[in-house]
């Protein structure tokens, strides 16, 4: 099997599984805070955060969409923010910067992420988001952090990156 054929099916594989974590939803005011990002980091520290990239942000339209698009095109915007964050995620973490990758990722998703909608929506929204956020970005970074070194020692490295 090409290598070409392997990684879009890893893609498939891991953009499935941001499907299923989508619908496992933390408790929030809007219901796209999810499972969603925990296999786009996975892919990212795993290959590279291109590949998480387009995971983290297919899997926030598909949690979105799942929640019935409650912010409407701004999820676009959100899908855009996290995939930067979950390819920046990458790149810290396989310059073998693991703990400060996890930290900027937390921030970034957590706090960062967020601000645009003081100007878009009102400053309520967002300190009314910002627990969530942090609270499902920990906990799909600590779900990431279980699954990686198992995973690790199990997918082949070389010719899918």
């Amino acid at each position: 099997m090409s290598s070409s054929l392997k990684s879009i099916l890893l893609l498939s594989l891991f953009l499935a599984f941001a499907a299923i974590g989508g619908m496992v939803k933390i408790p929030a005011i809007i219901g796209t805070i999810a499972l969603d990002s925990m296999p786009a980091l996975l892919i990212a520290s795993l290959y590279n955060g291109r590949k998480g990239a387009l995971v983290a942000g297919g899997g926030h339209i598909l949690s979105s969409l799942y929640a019935g698009f409650p912010l409407g095109p701004l999820h676009f915007l959100i899908a855009v923010e996290m995939a930067l964050l979950v390819w920046l995620f990458g790149y810290v973490f396989s310059c073998g910067h693991r703990v400060l990758a996890a930290a900027l990722f937390l921030v970034g998703n957590g706090v960062l992420a967020a601000l645009p909608f003081v100007f878009i929506l009102s400053s309520s929204f967002y300190i009314t988001i910002v627990p969530s956020l942090l609270v499902g970005s920990f906990i799909n970074l600590t779900m990431a952090h279980f699954l990686y070194p198992p995973l690790a020692s199990k997918l082949p490295r070389g010719e899918l990156e």
